[in-house]
């Protein structure tokens, strides 16, 4: 903090760079618990086939989006800390739901694609950043993409059609992208606005964490559908 103070910055602006720091730090923490849990579910390949096979997949599915939805919309109710342990109880989750593609693509490619999901998501968050861009139209128009996107996922797990599933995936990676950058710059902005120190803080950095991961997620697992090799 004193370091900060020595090379000119402002109290507001040590606490908006404090702020979003913590976001990211989050987010990565997130990602990390994930990938761990991904993998070590995925040695088991007996019990990663019988989640799937059983129908216990929806089970864990509901339960990640119970938690979202618990986090968005009880955020104001929660305490800190049951908020963090909700996102990591998401992200534990995801895991294990995300164990099934390392069965079903290369190791190589499921590394090659995080890679250029890395890279895509850090270079469109720096653009959210750092633009001077109000992206607040653009983000409303993907927000409403978004939705048609999850719409035609949904019915395309009936009608399976190959030429729906590619249009949704290359839209779907449109979206996220633009996402990112939009998603991003809109934290940057609550930052800026001021954010209470202790827990508010800490629930709106757990919240801006869970929407740049959900970006980051999304995005991963549309690439793959591109860039991954079927085992």
């Amino acid at each position: 903090m004193s370091q900060l103070n020595a090379i000119g910055l402002t109290q507001a602006e040590i606490d908006e760079r404090t702020f979003i720091s913590q976001v990211y730090l989050w987010m990565a923490t997130a990602l990390v618990v994930t990938a761990v849990i991904a993998a070590l579910v995925a040695n088991d390949i007996a019990f990663v086939v019988q989640i799937y096979s059983s129908g216990l997949i929806w089970v864990f599915f509901i339960g990640e989006l119970a938690l979202v939805v618990a986090l968005g919309a009880l955020i104001n109710r929660l305490s800190a800390p049951v908020a963090t342990m909700l996102f990591f109880g998401y992200a534990a989750l995801n895991g294990v739901t995300l164990s099934i593609i390392f069965l079903a693509y290369t190791d190589a490619s499921i590394a090659s694609t995080f890679l250029v999901t890395a890279g895509t998501f850090g270079a469109m968050s720096v653009y959210g950043f750092f633009t001077k861009r109000d992206l607040t139209t653009i983000g409303n128009f993907l927000v409403m993409g978004l939705l048609g996107f999850v719409i035609a996922s949904v019915v395309n797990l009936f009608l399976r059609s190959e030429a729906i599933y590619w249009i949704t995936t290359y839209a779907g990676i449109l979206i996220f992208v633009g996402l990112t950058a939009y998603d991003t710059q809109k934290i940057k902005r609550m930052a800026s606005g001021g954010i209470a120190e202790g827990e508010v803080a800490r629930k709106a950095s757990i919240l801006g964490a869970l929407t740049l991961y959900l970006d980051f997620i999304n995005l991963f697992l549309l690439l793959l559908r591109v860039m991954g090799r079927r085992r």
